[in-house]
């Protein structure tokens, strides 16, 4: 191996949390949800990196910054094969496979214009009735949408 291909793609981090894996195409939807325009911890965001399970992937790396379980969880919405690895002194100490929860709450705009959760105020509630492919359905109005059609509020 020579010397380039020692190097790192992205920077180590000291403490924090990482979220690797994540589909190109994904990355900035992941930075949405995770509203990290708004943290004031350092945040690295990598793209288009070469990836053998993926061919290019994207990397999220938060300083200081660890998630609650339900946190992350959402995440697996639209990166179900991304990985959370939790550093500590430049150490990877815990690394989790993402699952997807049974539900969701307050985190996808239901489709259907005359549901309840687009007229009223209240928070949109998706269960998961299939996890591969992923297909959600509101309880409210009965609307099923896929993967691709999920709309982050």
């Amino acid at each position: 191996m020579t010397d380039n291909e020692k190097e790192l793609q992205v920077k180590a981090l000291k403490n924090g949390t990482v979220i690797d894996h994540i589909p190109s195409d994904q990355l900035f939807k992941v930075v949405s949800l995770l509203q990290l325009d708004k943290v004031s911890n350092q945040v690295t965001i990598g793209n288009n990196l070469n990836s053998k399970l993926l061919g290019k992937k994207g990397i999220i790396k938060i300083a200081n910054r660890y998630y609650a379980d339900e946190e992350i969880s959402r995440i697996a919405l639209i990166a179900p094969f991304a990985k959370i690895n939790i550093i500590k002194d430049f150490e990877v100490v815990e690394k989790n496979q993402l699952s997807l929860p049974d539900s969701f709450t307050g985190i996808v705009k239901c489709p259907n214009p005359k549901c309840i959760t687009n007229n009223e105020p209240m928070k949109t509630r998706y269960e998961v009735i299939s996890k591969s492919p992923i297909i959600l359905r509101c309880p409210y109005c009965e609307q099923e949408i896929r993967q691709e059609e999920i709309q982050l509020l």
